[in-house]
């Protein structure tokens, strides 16, 4: 088993490679590490004492002052060498740098300096390094006006705001999951690779990300439909989109209803994509689910009796509540790493219809069994 650790875990990027890498607890034993650790030495060595593997994604992006982020960005890597050196360590040192280094501003020299600070640590101290050139990177879960145009543009249309673009150009892209597998594929390969770098899965204009936002704000946002996808690249930005929502106050929405004498009809769903449609009654104080999926779709419709449906993001403790009604029917959907579940709360039988984007497959279930 390797000991793996990454700073700036609670980061970004880091916050899926550690989430990840805890789906694979016979392989990987994650060190904690607080961005604490930098201001102390004892702490700092400690924690590289620990670890097979150290993924050095600490750094800072944005600041109004340029000359603070490359200061803070080649001092955090001298730190991480200075204490490689002090323990005489072994592990395997990946650092993130980004295809700015070509650029000339100080953000992609910081970068550069640090990848080369540790590459030449590990030169002369016969050690392992992967410096990972990286494009720019998009998720569920960014930071809008900090890690990506693409974050800001999914806040804003989430929130009620207009987007804007400053500048029309062309975008290479990774989609976060992506770059974290990838990452995983060189911790098992164990190969040094001071200057890796890591190709775009997509390239797109600024324009042509917009359109498709706007598609699913006015589809899915203001119309609940599953808004057509035709790539990968799409279904991880429509995922993107989806984490931006405020489940709180965008839940359960409440399906229109069509009565006439002979009762009531209700569309469930609306697709431009395909998926797995499926039906279940639940009998009263049962409660289904307690999973969660990284990459699935889903929607939870009530269609009969009363339920409770719980949502929480794997790493944190707040648990959102949503009563929904037969009555009034309506539906919630799930969110990429989130674990959910749905219980009947009434004194009949819960009538539920579940779709998900893509059939069952017991081989790559994506299913990843947490109780809410």
């Amino acid at each position: 088993m390797k000991k793996i650790g990454v700073t700036g875990q609670n980061g970004f990027v880091g916050r899926h490679l550690y989430n990840t890498l805890g789906l694979f607890p016979e392989e990987f034993e994650r060190i904690d590490f607080k961005k604490e650790y930098f201001e102390d030495q004892n702490q700092l060595d400690q924690f590289v004492k620990q670890c097979d593997v150290i993924v050095h994604l600490a750094a800072m992006n944005r600041h109004e002052s340029e000359q603070f982020i490359y200061e803070t960005n080649v001092g955090l890597a001298k730190k991480l060498a200075d204490s490689l050196t002090r323990t005489a360590s072994k592990a395997h040192v990946m650092i993130s740098s980004s295809t700015q280094e070509e650029r000339d501003n100080l953000y992609g020299k910081s970068k550069k300096e640090g990848r080369e600070t540790l590459a030449n640590w590990a030169e002369e101290n016969g050690g392992k390094i992967t410096g990972l050139i990286i494009p720019n990177v998009f998720g569920a879960f960014g930071k809008p006006f900090y890690n990506s145009f693409i974050a800001t543009f999914c806040h804003q249309l989430t929130h009620g705001e207009t987007p804007t673009i400053a500048t029309d150009g062309e975008v290479k892209l990774i989609y976060v999951q992506e770059l974290v597998d990838t990452i995983i594929y060189e911790i098992r390969e164990g190969n040094s690779k001071p200057e890796f770098l890591i190709e775009p899965t997509a390239t797109k204009k600024v324009s042509e990300v917009l359109a498709l936002l706007n598609d699913y704000k006015t589809k899915y946002f203001d119309g609940g439909e599953i808004p057509e996808i035709n790539d990968t690249f799409e279904h991880n930005l429509f995922n993107t989109y989806r984490s931006y929502i405020d489940y709180k106050t965008h839940y359960p929405v409440k399906f229109t209803q069509h009565t006439d004498p002979r009762g009531v009809f209700v569309e469930v769903i609306r697709l431009g994509i395909g998926g797995q449609c499926s039906f279940s009654t639940t009998v009263p104080g049962i409660t289904r689910g307690n999973h969660y999926h990284t990459r699935k779709i889903e929607r939870f419709a009530v269609i009969k009796g009363k339920a409770l449906i719980q949502l929480r993001k794997i790493d944190t403790e707040e648990v959102l509540d949503f009563y929904l009604d037969g009555k009034e029917p309506s539906y919630v959907d799930m969110p990429i790493w989130y674990t959910h579940n749905i219980k009947n709360i009434g004194e009949e039988e819960l009538y539920t219809i579940f779709w998900i984007n893509e059939a069952f497959d017991p081989e790559n279930s994506d299913t990843y069994f947490l109780e809410v």
